[in-house]
């Protein structure tokens, strides 16, 4: 039998803490082997691109996801699909879950992790966060990030006026008219839009700050400019790929990624050292990312008998 896990069944399954936990012990447990899997993109004669994640691995668990996705962006919402999940023991299908909901929880708490552990730390929680594309996946890492720590305020912008108010109204704060007004107010930055040029460069910066950029997944997405890539410690979480279609793909050397996100769980690499240094967390997402929260759902669905079952095979 096969579980069916709608959107609503995995908002109910899932919990940001325990996604976080599951994601972290994640990147410290993968490095760049086989267990990365393969990210398959191809452009389409229609108005989006279709996208392959394959296979999500991960150490202890005996099931393996495949996921497909359509991105389309001029529609809403913009990635539509669904991620299978495999028994290990014998391939049985053994749940189809919407693809949108667990790409937009694993995609962004997995940033909010890279931002607490880039981001200079403040006990007092006297930051400002700012939100740059208000959307599912900066939804995410705003709830995400703020299970580890606390901000005096939240400045939002994004190109649709609605979804930056709707952003606020969840979660306190102010609407700003730009991607600098934000830059300039907010010490964290979050971006997560469709750009294609350069939304924030070096001179729309200052020392000290942190950016996580989400956008940057696809070849020829960019959202921060290669001077500001360069001048900062940029982590990654697989060089391969953000160098192919990812943040590096803007034009700089696979070196120009100092670290990935599990070196620095596993102190392979230190991290930020200093006060003034700009970091930036530009991740691309990995196949296991997927496997992680899918099985944390399906574990639940099983124990609470969440979705509906069908044999494919009758």
């Amino acid at each position: 039998m096969t579980r069916i896990l709608t959107r609503s069944n995995l908002e109910a399954a899932l919990e940001p803490t325990a996604c976080m936990a599951v994601l972290e012990e994640g990147f410290r447990s993968t490095g760049s082997g086989p267990a990365t899997g393969q990210r398959v993109l191809t452009d389409l004669p229609f108005p989006g691109t279709a996208t392959a994640l394959i296979p999500g691995l991960l150490p202890g668990i005996d099931a393996y996801t495949v996921k497909v996705n359509a991105k389309f962006p001029a529609t809403r919402p913009a990635l539509r699909g669904v991620i299978c999940l495999h028994s290990g023991h014998d391939g049985e299908l053994l749940a189809l879950m919407d693809s949108a909901t667990i790409t937009a929880w694993r995609t962004g708490l997995a940033a909010a992790l890279g931002t607490h552990v880039l981001a200079t730390p403040d006990p007092g929680g006297d930051a400002v966060l700012g939100v740059i594309g208000a959307d599912a996946q900066a939804e995410l890492m705003v709830r995400g990030l703020r299970s580890t720590r606390s901000f005096r305020d939240v400045v939002v912008h994004d190109a649709d006026p609605a979804r930056a108010a709707a952003l606020v109204a969840r979660h306190g704060g102010r609407t700003l008219g730009s991607p600098t007004d934000v830059a300039s107010a907010a010490d964290v930055v979050l971006l997560a839009t469709w750009a294609r040029r350069p939304l924030l460069r070096l001179a729309d910066t200052r020392p000290g700050q942190h950016f996580t950029s989400l956008g940057a997944d696809e070849p020829g997405k960019q959202e921060l400019s290669a001077d500001l890539l360069a001048s900062s410690l940029l982590v990654v979480d697989d060089r391969e790929l953000a160098a192919s279609m990812g943040a590096l793909a803007a034009g700089l050397p696979a070196t120009a990624a100092k670290a990935t996100l599990g070196e620095l769980l596993r102190s392979d690499h230190p991290g930020r050292t200093s006060a003034t240094t700009r970091t930036v967390y530009a991740p691309v997402g990995l196949p296991w990312q997927d496997l992680a929260l899918a099985w944390l759902a399906y574990q639940h669905a099983e124990q609470h008998g969440v979705g509906t079952q069908t044999d494919l095979l009758a």
